[in-house]
C-alpha cells in the first residue's frame, strides 16, 4: 500500500510544484511540508495541527482529503506499541487461581487510580488549560493587503489615513467571528464583507474567508484583508495623468458600463491583443504599491495582460490596432475602444451607483492640445 508521504510527494511531482511555491500559496511553512512528506510528525505541536495541515495540503494537491486523513490514521495505529504478551513466543503457563486473583487486584487498582485521577484533574484543570492555549499573535498589515491564517485571539492592525485600527478573530464556530471597531461581524467560507473602519460612511477594508472548517477552531481560518481606496466607491476625483504628455479631462457622457451591477468590486484583468503596430501606455489607478506609467511600442500578434484591483488608465495611438477585453470573475467582456487611427485615452474603473452596487465602466477622456 502506498504510504502517506509517498502519495503527497507523487502528487506534488506530478504538478511540478516545489516547497517554496506551495508554502507561499498555502501559508504552511516548508518545515512542516517536508515533515508531512517524510512522515516526521514529531515536529508538529500536536495532532490537530497535523490533521489540519494534511487537510489543507491534500486539498491544494487535489487529492481526496478523507483518504489522506485515513492514511494518516492508519499510520498512527501501526505506530502503537505491541503488547508484551504478543511478543513472547511461548508464554509460561500459570496456575488457574492466579488469573482470577490478578483480575480482581487489577480492577481494584484501576478503580483507586481512577478516583485519584479525577480528584487530581479537577484541581489542575485550569492550570493545564492555561498552558495548552496558544498565545494570540498581533499582525501588522504592511501595504494594501494581508493574507494570513489566524487563530482565535489573533489580531490585525490596519492603518487607514494615518489612523490604526485593530481587528480580532473573536471566535471560530459555525462561522468566523471578527471583532471590528463597529462590532462583531460573522462570515462563512468564501464570504466577503466590507468594513467602515473610520466611520466615514465609505468602506475602508475588504475581508474574505479563503479557508475555514466549521467548529474546528484548531484549524484556524485563512483570511484576506484588502484596503479599499475611496476613489473606487465614489467614481470621483480622477487623477490627472501628468506622466503622459497630453492633457485629459473627464467626459462623463462617454462612459460605458462593461460589467453591470455587482455586490462588490473585484480584481479584473485587461487583455490586449495587438493587430498592428501602435504605441501603448498604461497606468494602474489608486493602488499605492503599483503606481507609475508603462509605455511600449507593440507589434502585430503581441499580447498584454494588465491585472488591477481598482482601475486602469490607457493611451493608445490607434484604437483599431488592438483588441481589448476585460476578464473578471471567470467571465470575459469584449470592449470596443474606438475607430481606426483614433487616439484614445480612457479609464477602466469601478464606480458605485445610487443603488449601492458596483459597475466597471469604460470612461473616455477628452484629449487637449
Amino acid at each position: 500500500m502506498e504510504s502517506l508521504g509517498e502519495k503527497l510527494k507523487a502528487a506534488r511531482f506530478e504538478k511540478g510544484l516545489n516547497f517554496d511555491q506551495i508554502s507561499r500559496e498555502t501559508n504552511i511553512s516548508i518545515r512542516y511540508l517536508e515533515a508531512l512528506e517524510t512522515e516526521n510528525f514529531s515536529v508538529f505541536p500536536g495532532e490537530p495541527y497535523v490533521v489540519g495541515f494534511l487537510r489543507n495540503y491534500g486539498s491544494y494537491l487535489d487529492l481526496d482529503v478523507q483518504k489522506v486523513i485515513s492514511l494518516y490514521r492508519a499510520l498512527r495505529i501501526q505506530e502503537q506499541p505491541i503488547p508484551v504478551e504478543q511478543l513472547l513466543k511461548n508464554p509460561p503457563k500459570l496456575p488457574g487461581f492466579i488469573i482470577p486473583a490478578a483480575v480482581i487486584i487489577l480492577v481494584l487498582g484501576l478503580g483507586s487510580w481512577g478516583v485519584l485521577s479525577i480528584i487530581r484533574n479537577s484541581r489542575n484543570n485550569s492550570s493545564q488549560n492555561a498552558t495548552s492555549v496558544r498565545s494570540p499573535i498581533e499582525y501588522i498589515m504592511e501595504g494594501n493587503s494581508l493574507d494570513r491564517r489566524l487563530y482565535r485571539g489573533d489580531s490585525v492592525l490596519v492603518t487607514v489615513d494615518n489612523e490604526t485600527y485593530k481587528l480580532e478573530l473573536y471566535n471560530l464556530g459555525e462561522a468566523v467571528s471578527i471583532r471590528t471597531p463597529g462590532g462583531v461581524r460573522n462570515l462563512d467560507l468564501g464570504q466577503e464583507i466590507t468594513v467602515d473602519l473610520s466611520s466615514s460612511g465609505v468602506p475602508d477594508l475588504r475581508i474574505i474567508v479563503a479557508d475555514f472548517a466549521k467548529n474546528r477552531a484548531e484549524m484556524g481560518a485563512q483570511l484576506h484583508f484588502i484596503v479599499i481606496d475611496s476613489a473606487v466607491f465614489t467614481g470621483a476625483d480622477i487623477e490627472q495623468n501628468t506622466t503622459v504628455a497630453i492633457n485629459t479631462a473627464v467626459s462623463t457622457a462617454s462612459s460605458t458600463t462593461i460589467i453591470p451591477g455587482t455586490v462588490s468590486a473585484y480584481p479584473f484583468t485587461l487583455q490586449v491583443s495587438f493587430q498592428g503596430y501602435c504605441m501603448f501606455r498604461w497606468e494602474i489607478l489608486n493602488e499605492r504599491d503599483r503606481r507609475g506609467t508603462n509605455q511600449r511600442y507593440f507589434q502585430r500578434a503581441e499580447q498584454l495582460d494588465i491585472p488591477a484591483q481598482n482601475g486602469i488608465r490607457i493611451w493608445v495611438s490607434n484604437a483599431q490596432a488592438a483588441r481589448f477585453q476585460i476578464i473578471g470573475a471567470g467571465r470575459t467582456f469584449p470592449v470596443d475602444l474606438g475607430s481606426p487611427g483614433e487616439v484614445v485615452v480612457a479609464d477602466f474603473r469601478w464606480v458605485r451607483d445610487d443603488e449601492n452596487r458596483f459597475r466597471l465602466i469604460l470612461m473616455r477622456l477628452e484629449t487637449g492640445s
